[in-house]
């Protein structure tokens, strides 16, 4: 018997990044001392700007058999 992780599109791996590291900046502001407002931007444009990264950068070539 041969276990192997289920397929997950590459969108959903790269919104999950985003996601991940936009709360990651979002929290970190909010706990040195930036305003609220400031801290949900930064971490949006993060999160959209890793969301492109590891959209287009983050996919391996497949390998030939």
């Amino acid at each position: 018997m041969h276990l192997r992780p289920p397929s997950i599109a590459h969108g959903i791996t790269s919104f999950l990044w985003a996601l991940f590291f936009g709360l990651f900046i979002w929290i970190g502001g909010r706990a040195v001392g930036f305003s609220s407002a400031v801290t949900f931007i930064a971490g949006c444009v993060g999160g959209f700007l890793i969301f492109l990264f590891v959209r287009v950068y983050g996919e391996d070539e497949p390998r030939r058999p």
